[in-house]
């Protein structure tokens, strides 16, 4: 894929003051965990129950009347396609996801209801890179990938830019350790862009850390063969990109993995300590912190990045209170 431009702060803050200028921000939590105040930024309360919209609007928003005509083209396993389906339905552009046939059915139901087109594909066998790139050829239209995309990258890192004023205003002052879910990157790139003196620390599903052992080799690891099943979809990337990569390795970022088990023990603690709806992939960077994986320390911002679930799925996870909360900290609300 060929990359137009290289993702730039100026950039973030630029998507940034777009994002406000249409959405209000999401809410920020503050609790307490083993005596240190950390600051959740509630992605999962976006309009379309996660962060990818970001991206999508600053990128949409930078194509041209002729560009937004043939429309856009996406490959998404739900997050990132509601976010193009919302913005190409609030600009009146035709919007096409191709999507694997095992994606959570919220969000295909929220993908379908914004009026684009899904395109299903096996995971396991097909390549959805190649399925949206001969879409895009054969329509004319952008191709607008989930994280290799600078704008996309950029949109992602108004989170960011948004928490840092959120904290602010608060009197946490300004982010100096931000804990983020981690697919391909994007946002944790554009964090990362955004953020530029905060320490970043990526958490993926185990067997899907790729970015993780990315960092540690000093080069790109995709992920092996046969990977575990998980319930993070959103966080299903067989291999980063260089983008992404890029960014966070300059950065000198951290990765962490945590288990299913732990995943299921973060949306339970998330239902009922901060009572929000938190989809495994949004809720790993949560469940690297409860468990300790990642220390709390003062400055500390966590992403809750997603919300959509299936909701028996969900009720199944969070039935009963799973043995690792056992283990988590004791935590006050403040």
């Amino acid at each position: 894929m060929t990359i137009v431009r290289q993702p730039t702060r100026a950039g973030v803050r630029d998507a940034a003051a777009k994002i406000a200028a249409i959405l209000p921000p999401t809410p920020l939590f503050v609790h307490e965990i083993n005596g240190v105040q950390v600051a959740f930024k509630a992605e999962s309360l976006q309009p379309v129950g996660a962060f990818k919209l970001r991206g999508a609007w600053h990128r949409l928003t930078a194509l041209d009347d002729a560009q937004r005509a043939k429309g856009v083209v996406a490959f998404s396993s739900g997050n990132h396609a509601q976010g193009v389906a919302w913005a190409a339905k609030r600009l009146g552009m035709p919007a096409t996801i191709v999507m694997p046939g095992d994606a959570p059915k919220a969000k295909r139901d929220g993908t379908l209801a914004l009026g684009a087109e899904v395109v299903a594909y096996d995971r396991m066998t097909e390549d959805r890179i190649a399925i949206a790139s001969a879409l895009a050829e054969a329509r004319g239209a952008t191709l607008v990938p989930s994280f290799d995309d600078p704008w996309i990258i950029e949109g992602q890192g108004s989170v960011g830019i948004e928490a840092r004023r959120q904290m602010e205003a608060i009197g946490l002052g300004e982010p100096t350790h931000v804990v983020v879910p981690c697919g391909g990157g994007g946002l944790a790139s554009g964090i990362a862009l955004g953020l530029s003196e905060a320490k970043i620390t990526v958490v993926e599903p185990e067997g899907w850390d790729d970015m993780r052992r990315s960092l540690e080799a000093s080069w790109i690891e995709p992920v092996g063969p046969n990977p575990p099943p998980t319930a993070c979809d959103a966080l299903q990337t067989p291999e980063v990109s260089p983008l992404t990569f890029e960014v966070l390795a300059r950065r000198d970022a951290k990765g962490v993995a945590v288990s299913e088990a732990e995943v299921r023990a973060a949306q339970h603690w998330a239902a009922s300590v901060l009572h929000l709806v938190i989809e495994p992939g949004g809720a790993v960077g949560l469940a690297a912190l409860l468990t300790g994986k990642v220390a709390a320390e003062a400055g500390m911002l966590v992403i809750l990045s997603g919300g959509n679930v299936d909701i028996e799925a969900y009720a199944a996870a969070i039935a009963s209170e799973p043995a690792e909360a056992s283990a988590f900290p004791a935590l006050s609300e403040t």
